[in-house]
């Protein structure tokens, strides 16, 4: 029984430890942002229309762990952004398909190469071996992910 206890400190503390590596990480990468004027949720939703293409709202507020209430707020200001179009679904009348823009694109391209390059500096200033070993990690993290 106390090999289990020693066990379950020792992931308590590692879980701890990671948990706060990567809230620290995240917000030090969201300091880098281009726009603020432009929420987390809103460049979250341009983020899955860029990999998945055009979804329906439905689609997109399931995609993001949303209401759909909550995701047509969420598309509305990225229409008056520029960032978003919605237009009529080609089978089902009672639906739209949404779709990222070229202007929406370009933004998001903008935000990833900002916070990329402060992150390329940080990696930069790392021993070789250092580097290795986040990027075994970041393949670890990304599996525990569900990604």
């Amino acid at each position: 029984m106390r090999y289990a206890n020693y066990v379950a400190t020792e992931q308590h503390g590692l879980a701890s430890k990671l948990r706060l590596a990567v809230v620290r990480l995240n917000r030090r990468l969201r300091a880098q942002r281009t726009n603020s004027s432009v929420s987390l949720t809103q460049v979250s939703a341009l983020s899955t229309l860029h990999k998945c293409g055009p979804l329906t709202p439905g689609e997109l507020a399931a995609k993001e762990g949303v209401q759909p209430p909550s995701m047509t707020r969420v598309i509305a200001a990225l229409e008056e952004f520029g960032f978003a179009t919605r237009s009529p679904h080609p089978t089902d009348g009672r639906q739209a398909i949404v779709e990222l823009t070229g202007e929406g694109l370009s933004y998001l391209k903008d935000e990833i190469t900002a916070r990329e390059a402060w992150l390329d500096k940080r990696l930069a200033e790392l021993e070789p071996e250092e580097r290795e070993l986040l990027s075994r990690a970041a393949e670890i993290i990304d599996r525990m992910a569900g990604q």
